[in-house]
């Protein structure tokens, strides 16, 4: 299949915005880009006049399937809390695609998302980043694991604080993580002895899943509000020699200059949302801005659903209102997200050789007024805004519907 929108203003977020530009898309990839792309005859054109051009949004850190709206525990999948180390488990496994927020992302122009299991275990399970759009996560695939999510503070001393058993404390849940990584270290020596002397080895799950973190295969998401709780993430992660990526991060300003100093990128958010305990009392839409003036590279989350995936766009708004770049708070929610997580050689830009996933605005999406009203996923047109109606429909991917 192939297509070209042509004559809308192209955001490539990657590269200057090209007003009047032509997106060619064959088989679900960008193939061209630019003012004098030459376009085959038989191609399908799709007039994108009047209308801003970008690439879909990227969720570095949600919930989507694993924590589903309005199911109550029968949709609740998104913490195994029974085991402080969960390594072994994998979000992928508990995605429900059928789950209401996959549409309201395509509403909100997010096209991928990197689904993470929940912070209730120091050690919390594998990562999986997928498309917005599929009738079962195979085929919304885009790379698993991700990272290994972790979390420090106080989510997991409080479960198993109320479980009376370790870890009640944040030194409990520190002791965890590092027990449960030298216990990985040791597993992979032994495993490579055994390859080396020709003798049978007995596989572990979870141990594989940290050495490919030890072996900085993949990145450790660690879940952390508190600045002193960020000190403990970048204290373990020097320990181990992992590549950290900082979560949430409500207090990573209080500790700009570490963070910064040290290259360590934050996902940060959720933003809009209340105080609920301590450990976020200095939850503010001044802190991605603080972050991304002090050098620290920066991708902005909603933690679906503690904030609507469809206002992650409004997050970054809000931010650029009290003093974020507006070009970084853009990057923020495409580009930025694909690098930290290694996914931007499949989205978070509009240039050949990437997934065509493209969402059509009527404005500048950064204006709250503005929506999508066409969204592309793997060159699929999956969403449309009907101005008439008032209304979004999306093209279900089950086929009994």
């Amino acid at each position: 299949m192939r297509f070209a929108i042509t004559g809308g203003y192209v955001v490539p977020v990657d590269g200057e915005p090209i007003e009047g530009a032509t997106v060619l898309v064959e088989d679900g990839v960008i193939t061209a880009l630019g003012t004098d792309v030459a376009v085959p005859e038989d191609t399908e054109i799709i007039d994108a006049q009047g209308s801003w051009v970008l690439p879909g949004f990227v969720e570095a850190h949600g919930h989507i399937g694993v924590w589903e709206e309005g199911d109550g525990w029968a949709g609740d999948d998104v913490n195994e809390m029974t085991d402080p180390n969960g390594a072994a488990l994998r979000a992928l496994d508990a995605v429900n695609p059928d789950d209401e927020g996959f549409r309201d992302a395509l509403a909100g122009g997010v096209t991928t998302a990197v689904i993470k299991p929940g912070s209730g275990n120091p050690i919390g399970g594998q990562t999986a980043a997928l498309k917005c759009w599929g009738a079962t996560v195979d085929e919304m695939l885009v790379r698993q694991p991700v990272s290994i999510k972790s979390a420090l503070g106080e989510n997991p001393k409080r479960i198993y604080g109320e479980q009376k058993k370790l870890p009640s404390t944040r030194l409990g849940v520190a002791a965890v993580i590092r027990k449960a990584l030298l216990a990985a270290r040791d597993y992979g020596e032994r495993k490579a002895a055994a390859a080396r002397d020709g003798e049978p080895f007995q596989h572990d799950l979870g141990n594989e899943a940290l050495l490919s973190v030890l072996n900085r295969e993949i990145p450790w998401c660690q879940h952390t509000h508190r600045a002193d709780d960020i000190a403990t993430a970048i204290r373990l992660a020097e320990e181990f020699g992992y590549r950290l990526v900082v979560n949430h991060g409500t207090e990573g300003h209080r500790i700009v200059d570490l963070l910064a100093d040290k290259d360590i990128p934050v996902i940060i958010g959720p933003l809009i949302v209340n105080r609920s305990k301590v450990e976020v009392r200095r939850r503010g839409l001044r802190n991605p801005g603080l972050l991304a003036k002090a050098g620290v590279r920066i991708a902005i989350t909603t933690d679906h659903p503690v904030v609507p995936i469809d206002f992650l766009v409004h997050q970054a708004t809000f931010a650029v209102k009290e003093g974020l770049d507006r070009e970084t708070a853009l990057r923020a929610i495409t580009l930025e997200p694909a690098r930290i997580l290694g996914l931007d050689d499949r989205v978070g830009a509009l240039k050949p050789g990437l997934d065509a996933d493209i969402v059509l605005w009527s404005g500048d999406p950064l204006d709250v007024m503005s929506r999508a009203h066409t969204v592309f996923v793997r060159g699929k047109r999956v969403y449309s805004f009907d101005e008439h109606t008032g209304k979004g429909a999306t093209v279900s991917p089950f086929h009994a519907d």
